[in-house]
């Protein structure tokens, strides 16, 4: 006898997003879309030198612009409180650490008027010596104690130093990654409405956490959280650099309460590569170690990467060789370089996105030195146990990833590069891996009297279709229709939860969905009769679980291919196919996931070919400012792609037993295409992107 269909599991379902049509329509009203009455707009003024103090600011021409209310500068911009992030001390001292610091901020009743206003701002400098440049011998270098993600800066098993020395086999390379920029389609943007008489200041935000936004907020103008509201509703994407509190939000608040009026500040795009956070440019030396067979013997994975002078944020991307492959002598070590540049922060997959990059190279090198199947090097360095503790894995199947990709992708058919008129045709395969983590959250269920529930939440849905994925989990566990389910998130009244980052949003959030819900239903089998008019609810908090220390290494891995086509004419690259097989748990939403991991590859296509960010030496600041300079992946330069999964049951990650699926999609993909570029070209390029330039070079074209 079949299960009635609304008896069903809802989780496993490819469920529209319940938000879909609002936002195709434009009724899902963003940050920047919200204007109170009287709402006045602000603009932000930035250095212009990489380095040095304001000794003045001169304010006659923007005061005198029709409309203009005021504008703040560091002499007399209301005094904030003590802040844990130093990037949103703003406005408060003279110095300017790197050029695109804030230095004064216009407001006027309309936006051209704050724009108009703001570029008549006349501010003069002095100005000291600057370094923004890294290198790899840098002088100023040195290693951290830890790095980001709370990671020891240095590992070390074993000799590595020996082991390579007497490894019959082995490769030694450099590899280059530069500073990448996150560019959501929504820019940052605030509006802040103080009300004096409530004492009580509310803020709409573009954020990934609406909470965290809340606490810098209330430390920095002095108040208690209960007098500040945050609202995130729809967030037009972040991929990292909305994941804490930006300047934008602090600005914003900080001129709402001081001219008691509602201000509305959206950064121009020119404006984030300097404002909101960057990947920090990471420089590479692998060295690995191998019997003739293809046995790993040693590794070594040294990486600089710059920080700022305001905060220290070290990328951890030499992290992911300590899980990947079994080798017995492994060093992994973080070098980084304080500049003069702007602080570096989170970009999908921190950590893992640049530093697979390094390591899967380098394993195909290995492979085309030993003359081994590239999937099958690593398949014979499968670990039983992490490399770097010893632990169990919770679960691993890599290598079914890379034989069902394998199969899937017809590799055994394209190892032989071809020529197709100028075109070389070239297939490339790469691994991925990226940990599970799960953050303390609470949750709250309501049952109400018509049949219908609510679950409420502080989460923030930031495209990934959170909201669906979360009502999916507490109709599981209410054992009820998923159209009678209705979820609530994205604002600071709601039961507190994590910011959503590091692929931990549905682990975390629907852990406390799931125990809520599962409390509810018991709550409602206990009370046996008619609900009262005001319902029943139940409540859940994941603090105590959620920070148990598993004794398992808990990571999501996959199998990425790529089939490239480079043109000899014009140096041109394009990607024919890309495909991609993960072990990611269970998948509680099909159609979510799918879009999730494909728009990971689509960014790993990118940050592979396309995208491309320098900083000026000599000015000291990033000169891909914009959309046009930057290059994100547009339709036409993506090809067919394919996103599977192996189904994995682990039963020690959380009640869904979901892993992350937002990030894994990026961490692999450039090396995938790097290595179908090796294939096809006979020629290996170690510098990313893979631009027609550089591709023209290798091939020995003259510059």
């Amino acid at each position: 006898m079949s299960t009635p269909p609304e008896r069903r599991s809802a989780l496993g379902r490819p469920v529209r997003r319940s938000e879909g049509r609002e936002k195709v329509t434009g009724a899902a009203r963003y940050a920047a879309e919200r204007t109170p009455p009287d709402c006045a707009y602000a603009w932000p003024v930035p250095a212009t030198i990489a380095r040095g103090r304001v000794t003045s600011v001169d304010t006659a021409a923007a005061t005198a612009v029709p409309g203009v209310i005021g504008v703040l500068t560091p002499y007399d911009a209301p005094r904030l409180g003590t802040a844990d992030d130093p990037t949103l001390h703003l406005l408060q001292d003279v110095r300017v650490p790197h050029r695109g610091w804030y230095v004064a901020l216009a407001v006027a009743d309309t936006l051209e008027g704050a724009r108009a206003a703001a570029s008549s701002v006349g501010v003069t400098y002095e100005t000291d010596s600057h370094d923004s440049v890294l290198s790899a011998d840098h002088p100023g270098a040195y290693i951290p104690e830890e790095a980001n993600g709370g990671h020891p800066a240095h590992r070390e098993q074993g000799d590595p130093d020996t082991a390579l020395a007497a490894a019959p086999v082995r490769v030694d390379c450099a590899y280059t990654v530069g500073p990448l920029h996150n560019h959501p389609m929504e820019p940052h943007a605030a509006v802040a409405d103080w009300d004096e008489e409530r004492h009580h200041l509310t803020v709409h935000d573009s954020s990934q956490g609406a909470g965290p936004v809340r606490s810098a907020l209330a430390a920095l103008l002095k108040l208690t959280e209960e007098e500040v509201t945050v609202v995130s509703e729809h967030v037009g994407g972040g991929f990292g650099c909305k994941g804490t509190p930006r300047p934008h939000v602090v600005l914003a608040a900080m001129a709402s309460r001081h001219y008691r009026r509602p201000v509305k500040l959206a950064l121009p795009r020119a404006h984030l590569p300097a404002t909101v956070g960057h990947r920090a440019p990471t420089l590479h030396r692998v060295r690995l170690g191998a019997r003739s067979d293809g046995t790993l013997t040693a590794l070594t994975h040294d990486i600089t990467t710059h920080t700022s002078h305001v905060r220290e944020f070290v990328e951890q991307a030499a992290v992911p060789a300590r899980v990947m492959y079994a080798v017995p002598a492994i060093r992994t070590t973080h070098r980084v370089v304080a500049l003069d540049v702007p602080t570096p922060s989170w970009m999908r997959a921190p950590g893992e996105a640049p530093g697979m990059y390094a390591l899967e190279s380098a394993m195909d090198e290995l492979a085309d030195t030993l003359g081994i199947d590239p999937v099958e090097l690593r398949v014979r360095n499968e670990p039983r146990t992490e490399p770097d503790s010893g632990v169990p894995f919770s679960s691993r199947h890599l290598v079914e990833c890379l034989r069902e990709g394998a199969q899937r992708f017809g590799w055994a058919r394209c190892r032989e590069p071809r020529r197709e008129g100028p075109y070389l045709v070239g297939s490339g395969v790469a691994a991925a891996t990226y940990p599970v983590l799960v953050a303390p959250s609470t949750a709250r269920a309501h049952a109400r009297p018509d049949g219908r529930y609510l679950v409420e939440i502080n989460a923030t849905d930031i495209g990934t279709g959170a909201r669906t994925v979360l009502a999916q989990v507490a109709a599981d566990a209410l054992r009820v229709p998923l159209d009678s389910v209705s979820v609530a998130i994205g604002h600071t009244g709601l039961p507190a939860a994590s910011l959503a980052g590091g692929s931990s949003g549905t682990a975390s959030w629907g852990w406390a969905v799931h125990d809520a819900c599962t409390a509810l239903t018991a709550r409602l089998e206990r009370h046996g009769e008619p609900l009262p008019a005001d319902g029943l609810s139940a409540s859940a908090d994941t603090t105590q679980s959620a920070k148990q220390k598993s004794p398992y290494s808990r990571h999501a891995f996959g199998a990425h291919f790529a089939e490239v086509r480079v043109d000899t004419v014009t140096g041109e690259v394009r990607v024919r196919r890309m495909l991609g097989v993960f072990a990611a748990g269970r998948i509680l939403n099909p159609l979510t996931a799918r879009s999730q991991l494909k728009g990971g590859m689509v960014m790993g296509l990118g940050m592979a070919l396309t995208e491309h960010s320098t900083m000026d030496a000599e000015f000291g600041d990033f000169t891909e400012s914009d959309l046009a300079a930057y290059h994100v992946p547009a339709h036409a330069d993506v090809p067919v792609i394919e996103a599977h999964w192996i189904d994995e049951h682990d039963k020690q990650l959380n009640p869904m037993g979901s892993k992350g699926i937002g990030e894994i999609g990026i961490v692999g993909t450039a090396a995938a295409i790097g290595n179908a570029v090796c294939h096809a070209t006979g020629r290996r390029l170690r510098e990313l992107p893979l631009t027609p330039d550089r591709v023209l070079t290798a091939l020995g074209h003259p510059g």
